[in-house]
């Protein structure tokens, strides 16, 4: 039996749709625990490629039981979206196969137009957010006048519910933001319709995942961005509105810390992000423009252009600590094949001294000045690999160069999209 997570160790984009699809062959089970529809995997099966952005990659698999828990911010539209592109690609999806969490917040439509209004409102403050009402969403649970899956099957409860928020939330979207105001006979007819159809689907699915780790039964937590898009420990305010970190799991699922027993950090093998924000190794030249397209590193969700840079071990190493993760499965060494010379950062001059670890302030950070080593690079070769022994010796050395740095071993190293460009170099 083994229950484990998986996460992305940077900005988040790290292949982790790719290899949370690959580690699910060996899972039972397979939890979302944080986020929405604002997150994006893209998972390559045969000839296939799916885009997934709120059903767990293990849906793939026909064997496998996949739950959307508790800290997951549900869109009930964009849920049934993507269960009909699921059922167009010839994946079976039922309630047998699909759980989700009675305690899981709704995306209600002002939540949607608030996102989107407030954004444009801040002006060039803006913060890049997706417009599908995840922080609305997360900001009325903490403000407890939120909506549950639990409220939005109960009419007498959803109705009460929906006529208070509405009355505040329409008042602010047309006196503050200068919108217009929601109907509420239109919201509430669409979505006691979409109640019927969800309903089969809902569980407490922290009894679920309790019931399944007891069972013996292997159960991989699945995360969405990446550890610097943690509401805590990201680079606020250009953060998500979750708990992105391993921490997450225990609010986000309903289990124990005791329960879990390893963390995976899935690393890609350079840096990128999405929007604004200091980016200490990002490269404005003609090699991030070269990883950019090489690497196809445009959003799933967005389809914005992603900032790239060199790998930076401060950032992996501030991972490690903040995540407690066991290993590391690092994705695209085949996107710098081609690169006569590879950088990789060790470290930060800030105000004279050198550190190795991640600032909270923004300012700071803006501040800090890379430490660079360089490697030689390898050529597309890599991407034939099928065992450690067979990738390039330069590549193995920038490989144990970051098991070195982070005191972390590399389990998994991919060489490509696909399921079969997958390396196992040690078990988890």
């Amino acid at each position: 039996m083994s229950a484990f997570i998986v996460l992305g160790a940077q900005w988040g984009d790290e292949g982790k749709g790719k290899m949370t699809d690959f580690l699910a062959e060996g899972a039972d089970v397979v939890v979302r625990f944080q986020g929405g529809n604002n997150a994006g995997h893209t998972v390559a099966v045969e000839d296939k490629k799916y885009k997934l952005h709120l059903i767990p990659s293990g849906i793939l698999y026909n064997n496998k039981v996949n739950i959307i828990g508790n800290g997951v911010v549900i869109d009930p539209n964009a849920f049934f979206e993507e269960i009909e592109y699921l059922k167009g690609m010839g994946v079976k999806v039922t309630p047998e196969n699909l759980i989700v969490s009675d305690r899981a917040q709704v995306i209600m439509p002002y939540h949607k137009t608030l996102d989107k209004l407030k954004e444009k409102s801040r002006g060039k403050n803006d913060i890049g957010t997706t417009g599908k009402g995840i922080g609305p969403c997360y900001t009325d649970k903490v403000e407890r006048s939120g909506i549950r899956i639990c409220d939005l099957i109960n009419k007498a409860v959803f109705e009460e519910k929906l006529r208070l928020n509405l009355k505040e939330k329409n008042a602010y979207i047309t006196e503050v933001l200068g919108g217009e105001a929601l109907d509420f006979d239109a919201v509430y007819s669409e979505y006691v319709s979409l109640a019927e159809k969800i309903k089969p689907f809902v569980k407490d699915t922290s009894v679920e995942v309790y019931d399944a780790i007891k069972a013996k039964k292997d159960v991989l937590f699945e995360g969405a961005q990446g550890m610097l898009l943690d509401i805590d420990y990201g680079t606020y305010p250009y953060v998500t509105s979750s708990n992105t970190v391993a921490g997450g799991v225990c609010t986000g699922a309903g289990v124990g810390p005791t329960m879990i027993d390893s963390a995976v950090g899935i690393v890609k093998a350079y840096t990128t992000r999405v929007g604004k924000g200091p980016f200490p190794t990002e490269l404005l030249d003609s090699t991030g423009d070269w990883i950019r397209e090489k690497g196809n590193e445009f959003g799933v969700t967005t389809g914005r252009a992603r900032r790239c840079g060199w790998l930076d071990l401060v950032i992996l190493k501030t991972s490690t600590r903040v995540n407690g993760l066991t290993s590391f499965a690092v994705t695209k060494i085949d996107t710098l094949a081609g690169l006569d010379k590879i950088k990789v950062c060790v470290g930060y001059k800030f105000e004279g001294k050198v550190i190795d670890y991640f600032p909270a302030s923004l300012e700071d950070l803006a501040k800090c000045e890379p430490i660079y080593e360089e490697f030689d690079g390898w050529d597309d070769s890599v991407a034939e690999a099928r065992s450690y022994e067979e990738l390039p010796e330069n590549a193995k050395k920038y490989l144990r160069r970051i098991e070195e740095f982070t005191s972390t071993k590399i389990a998994i190293v991919s060489v490509g999209p696909r399921r079969d460009q997958t390396i196992v170099v040690s078990e988890l």
